[in-house]
């Protein structure tokens, strides 16, 4: 992992270098312009959808959150940060994110559960059927 983190900078300027010195250091530039504000976009966005919903549900608004709603916000908003970063790696990997079913493709593959199943949320007034047994009768 420690790799990654020291790689990855030295590949997104040699990616940089060879986009500049293919279609010209100008249109370069404006391109990591382009998905900065794009990325800054959609940070923005997400952020505040999420703030919403947050506020939403801590008010009663809202039941609850599903887990996979949430994790699809916090997603886009790493597609948000992965944009703002300058070079072609990190923009790639962030329209892999972008897309959702290449996103919960790219999860389970990882690792990461399906996510199609929710938990059962019981409901106010719904029976609880079960035995008991009081301890202090003992």
């Amino acid at each position: 992992m420690r790799w990654i983190f020291i790689l990855l900078p030295w590949m997104e300027l040699f990616t940089l270098i060879q986009l500049g010195a293919r279609i010209g250091a100008v249109q370069a530039m404006l391109y990591v312009l382009a998905t900065f504000l794009l990325g800054l976009t959609i940070l923005r966005a997400q952020g505040m959808e999420i703030v919403n919903k947050l506020r939403a549900a801590q008010s009663g608004a809202a039941t609850m959150l599903p887990q996979r709603l949430l994790a699809d916000e916090l997603a886009l908003g790493l597609a948000g940060l992965l944009l703002i970063v300058p070079g072609l790696i990190t923009d790639v990997v962030a329209v892999l994110v972008l897309f959702g079913p290449l996103r919960r493709k790219l999860f389970s593959a990882l690792g990461g559960s399906k996510g199609s199943a929710s938990p059962y949320q019981p409901r106010p007034g719904d029976p609880i059927e079960g035995e008991f047994r009081r301890l202090d009768d003992d």
